[in-house]
């Protein structure tokens, strides 16, 4: 599975720092768990719904759970970018063998970006009724994959790849990203 979260524990709106790993893996989950089937990040063929439920300090993109999508997405500027290149949670010991089978590779406008190895991790997870991701509520899991987490992008427009494997899953996902400049307080 690829994809974002969302949840509590929001830093400044354009805030350049790295959030923690598993911080990072946990707001993703609870991002993609956010939303059912029908406006789902993570499922979106095309990117209408990419700007679904984003938290105010970081921009998350979805992979999607197995084969290829295309997607057009607006990012505000000032907002830096985090998305898995490929990822999943379970059980410590499936989070290991997951991640001993993973490799992948992001291109940010040709230029090739390696992504940072997550091992298996203690997460919390907070999904929504009808999502396709977890069961409804709080749950703790152990994350792990691979992951990106890009400084704010300069404004403009950007193409984003993203490519990864394990074991059976196969995820590969063209983002054209345009980034809106800033005025001030306000992105524009």
């Amino acid at each position: 599975m690829a994809g974002c979260g969302g949840g509590g524990g929001e830093r400044e709106a354009g805030a350049s720092a790295r959030l923690p790993t598993a911080e990072l893996q946990g707001r993703w989950w609870s991002w993609a768990a956010a939303e059912p089937p029908d406006a789902n990040p993570v499922v979106d063929g095309d990117g209408r719904d990419c700007w679904r439920n984003q938290p105010s300090d970081v921009w998350f993109l979805a992979g999607t759970f197995g084969g290829h999508a295309e997607r057009v997405c607006t990012v505000p500027g000032g907002r830096p970018i985090a998305f898995p290149v490929v990822n999943t949670f379970g059980s410590p010991i499936y989070c290991a063998n997951f991640i001993s089978s993973a490799a992948g590779r992001a291109y940010l406008d040709g230029e090739e970006i390696e992504p940072e190895v997550l091992h298996p991790e203690k997460i919390t997870v907070r999904g929504r009724a009808g999502n396709p991701v977890v069961d409804p509520g709080v749950s703790s899991s152990t994350g792990c994959g691979l992951w990106v987490q890009l400084p704010p992008l300069s404004p403009g427009a950007h193409t984003l790849e993203i490519q990864g494997q394990a074991r059976d899953l196969e995820v590969s996902v063209t983002y054209s990203l345009t980034v809106k400049a800033q005025r001030g307080d306000e992105t524009v």
